[in-house]
């Protein structure tokens, strides 16, 4: 099977963006393979992460485009000219336009810090505690125009702990990232989850790998 080429777009340090490196370089059968790092802000810690992986970094910086339909039109001809498959944004904080994402149907991946659809957008751990649920999480979940609202690929459970505060649950949260995107990655490069027409994941064969991702939580250090 063709390993399936995949761009990694950021906005900063790029830790999911290492672990999704770590488990392809780990792998000589992974079923993807990631070509190329592209953020819309200069100097960020993730682009030093791509060139220590020897992998293509370019910089597509926001505020030189008028709106966000150039940025995303410069983004898309990058993506093109590489024979991009698969997208996985990774800390990616910029709003895409619909016609964008809807180019990319299907083969769109992101990862959100709570369990979807509750906490969605870019405070879900300060909201999280601020609602004083026990339970929060992470969410992989394919893109749509609406933001959060895709398909969910996959979701971990993350304990609130009696005297958390965001550094110490965004800690554990970050360690359920690492965990499951890298998961949900190799499942939707292998084609063993994908996006069926009728706007649901399916998925098509290992449940019990699935599930396991699903249910079990990370060590509440």
């Amino acid at each position: 099977m063709a390993k399936r080429d995949v761009a990694v777009l950021i906005s900063g340090s790029g830790s999911n963006l290492q672990a999704l490196i770590d488990a392809v370089a780990a792998d000589p059968d992974h079923p993807a393979r990631i070509r190329l790092v592209i953020s819309n802000k200069p100097g960020v810690y993730g682009l030093e992460r791509a060139a220590a992986a020897g992998i293509e970094a370019v910089v597509i910086d926001h505020k030189a485009f008028p709106d966000r339909a150039a940025f995303d039109a410069a983004l898309q001809a990058e993506l093109e000219a590489r024979g991009i498959d698969l997208v996985c944004l990774a800390g990616f904080m910029r709003i895409l336009t619909a016609p964008f994402v809807e180019a990319w149907t299907g083969r769109m991946l992101n990862i959100h810090p709570s369990i979807l659809p509750a906490f969605k957008g870019a405070r879900a751990i300060d909201d999280a505690l601020a609602a004083g649920v026990r339970i929060t999480g992470v969410s992989v979940h394919y893109v749509v125009p609406e933001m959060d609202a895709g398909p969910i690929v996959v979701q971990a459970a993350v304990p609130v702990l009696p005297g958390d505060d965001h550094d110490a649950l965004a800690k554990r949260i970050h360690a359920a990232e690492h965990r499951i995107y890298p998961a949900a990655l190799r499942w939707v490069a292998a084609g063993d989850v994908r996006l069926a027409d009728s706007g649901r994941v399916e998925h098509l064969t290992d449940p019990v790998a699935i599930n396991s991702v699903l249910i079990s939580p990370p060590a509440l250090g």
